[in-house]
């Protein structure tokens, strides 16, 4: 991969090219610690072979880097290597896609073994196509007899085996993790709790909302994936009841897949949660259109998004009226919230009871059966407990498999 890292710690400045609103590719290039300096958007899209743009729109474009003072050209879609290659040779920078931002971010911020592992592995499929890029003209120099390889050539082949190694090397360890976390993942499923997963697009304050609700200290910062591994928190909800809550990596379109495969681990808190959260930054005009991506993504990997609640954080914050009024219409059902006042969770505490332990139900359990209070109190929500001589009154919300257990003492 390209480095972008400047010897003398100066700003490294780039030059954004892309088909229409540039305002996340901005985001992405700032969080990569880049400073775009200047960018361009293409009227049309007609694919070429050499520079996927016509010539002259190429020159153009490689014209204007250089007057802005460009280190770099980022385009906010893939390049193939072949393109890769042209790009740099004609612009006599470096040049890469929305791709490689996303995964040099993502390798930033992984924190955990998995994380770390599953980023080095995307990192290495992406750059394997593009190892002759790192060569230039050596790979064509030819030595010793007629017809035997060149120098350039036999280097190529070592470094694509070694990268082929590690590669290999890395999906092994990724074995004994996932077994670990499986493991894990099964004491955790002793525990009679139920979950819910925080999901929606990046930066739209999912962290903010974990910590908020259950005091747990995530990374928190205005930027697209702050945070990357999963991190999960018992919340409290009313009448002592409490559920698992797991906040998980945000979204993002053209999200490479190579990355979606590598934080199976976090989205796998997705598909097994019992609620999903979906949360939405009110304050972004994109809302809609970051909804609909969350929600693709989510489909994809088999999650149940007719389980959810929608949550409108950020409501602290200056919205449009008529983008909150869109909003209510689209989604008469969301909870309005906020993080920083913290507005809003009495509704999302009741919300998640209904939906988690059903509505309050009134029981009469025979002294006998007494040990069924403990299991009520440890799994569900008891609302109102009275102890009479032959019998124990409760009101409670109850779920699953201890609702099961209780029906037969059902008022």
């Amino acid at each position: 991969m390209i480095d972008l890292q400047s010897e003398n710690s100066q700003p490294v400045n780039a030059f954004l090219v892309g088909l229409s609103d540039l305002r996340e590719l901005r985001g992405l290039a700032e969080t990569l610690g880049l400073v775009p300096q200047s960018e361009i958007l293409l009227s049309e899209f007609d694919p070429h072979p050499r520079y996927l743009v016509g010539t002259g729109k190429a020159e153009e474009i490689a014209a204007e880097a250089e007057e802005a003072g460009a280190d770099c050209i980022i385009f906010d879609f893939e390049l193939s290597p072949t393109h890769q290659r042209n790009w740099e040779k004609l612009a006599k920078i470096p040049v890469f896609d929305r791709h490689e931002v996303i995964l040099r971010i993502f390798a930033q911020r992984a924190r955990t073994k998995e994380a770390v592992l599953q980023v080095e592995l995307a990192r290495l499929e992406y750059s394997l196509p593009r190892l002759a890029h790192s060569y230039g003209d050596m790979a064509r120099q030819r030595g010793g007899s007629y017809g035997s390889k060149g120098a350039g050539e036999t280097k190529l082949e070592l470094d694509r085996r070694g990268v082929e190694e590690r590669m290999s090397k890395i999906r092994r360890e990724l074995d004994k993790v996932v077994k670990e976390r499986q493991t894990m993942r099964k004491k955790r499923d002793k525990i009679p709790l139920p979950s819910c997963a925080l999901v929606g697009y990046t930066n739209a304050g999912k962290s903010s909302l974990l910590n908020a609700l259950t005091g747990a200290a995530v990374y928190v910062e205005d930027q697209l994936f702050a945070t990357l591994d999963p991190t999960t928190r018992r919340l409290s909800l009313a009448q002592g009841a409490g559920i698992l809550l797991t906040d998980t990596v945000g979204f993002i379109s053209n999200l490479p897949h190579s990355l979606v495969n590598a934080f199976k681990s976090t989205l796998e808190e997705t598909v097994d949660a019992d609620l999903l959260l979906i949360v939405l930054d009110a304050s972004d005009p994109n809302v809609f259109f970051q909804y609909a991506t969350v929600v693709s993504v989510l489909e994809e990997i088999g999650a149940d998004t007719e389980n959810a609640l929608i949550l409108l954080n950020k409501t602290d914050l200056e919205c449009s009226p008529l983008l909150l009024s869109r909003l209510k219409e689209e989604f008469p059902e969301a909870i309005q919230v906020s993080a920083k006042t913290k507005s809003g969770f009495d509704s999302l505490f009741e919300r998640i009871s209904t939906a988690l332990l059903g509505t309050p139900r009134n029981y009469r359990i025979p002294l006998e059966n007494q040990a069924l209070v403990s299991q009520v109190h440890k799994s569900g929500t008891v609302l109102k407990e009275e102890w009479l001589d032959d019998c124990i009154m409760l009101e409670a919300r109850i779920s699953g498999k201890t609702l099961a257990l209780l029906e037969p003492f059902l008022v």
